[in-house]
């Protein structure tokens, strides 16, 4: 199996998203967003960082580089991806997920060990985790706020499509304690904390994360 990882200027995480896809068994196959060839992948991960030095909105220029083009065609036509961070802000400003990740609600950068509980295990990237599970993964971003109206929260809501929440204090500010979401298809996901970074309890603060690789190498082998 094949899972692209493409690099933006700016990406940070892009080799530490790629080392989590070998884990799991999987080829990295490294995608440039300067490339709209795809190279015949079978999901794609949108890692964490500052594309383009986040100068303008977190991924709103991004959402325009040629790979883009390519993932929002096939994202929308049933190919898995994984928005991380940076990532996420990626999928809301494409339109692939509904929202915006605002700045934090402290106006700091945060990084810190973060407890979250799976909401959803029916998506392609959460399927090996337990609903109300809880997991530790790393959480650092200046501009992780998860945003949206009310009626697009009662949707979200009401549709079982909140991946991840956060336990305990709200550490940005976003609505609902939310720190990820779906598509109504269960192919997109976005999350704003790290599972990349906790593959491991040697590298990472546990293994916790890793179920989001696992579970992806699951839905494309039952393919």
């Amino acid at each position: 199996m094949k899972i692209g990882v493409v690099t933006f200027p700016g990406s940070l995480d892009d080799r530490d998203a790629a080392r989590a896809v070998r884990a799991v068994g999987a080829e990295a196959i490294a995608l440039w967003h300067g490339d709209s060839d795809l190279h015949g992948v079978d999901a794609v991960i949108l890692p964490g960082g500052f594309s383009y030095g986040d100068y303008l909105r977190c991924g709103a220029i991004s959402r325009f580089a040629p790979v883009m083009s390519s993932i929002i065609e096939k994202a929308k036509s049933g190919m898995p991806l994984l928005g991380i961070c940076n990532g996420f802000q990626v999928l809301c400003e494409s339109h692939l997920l509904p929202g915006a990740l605002t700045r934090n609600h402290a106006l700091h950068f945060l990084c810190s060990d973060q407890t979250l509980k799976i909401e959803n295990n029916s998506t392609a990237w959460t399927s090996d985790y337990e609903i109300g599970q809880e997991i530790v993964i790393p959480l650092k971003n200046g501009e992780g706020s998860f945003q949206c109206d009310d009626g697009t929260l009662a949707r979200l809501e009401g549709e079982g499509l909140v991946v991840a929440r956060y336990v305990g204090e709200n550490p940005n500010g976003s609505r609902n304690l939310i720190a990820g979401i779906t598509n109504a298809r269960g192919n997109i996901v976005g999350l704003m904390p790290h599972p990349e970074h906790a593959i491991d309890p040697l590298t990472g603060p546990s293994a916790g994360g890793l179920g989001f690789f696992t579970s992806i190498m699951s839905q494309l082998v039952s393919k």
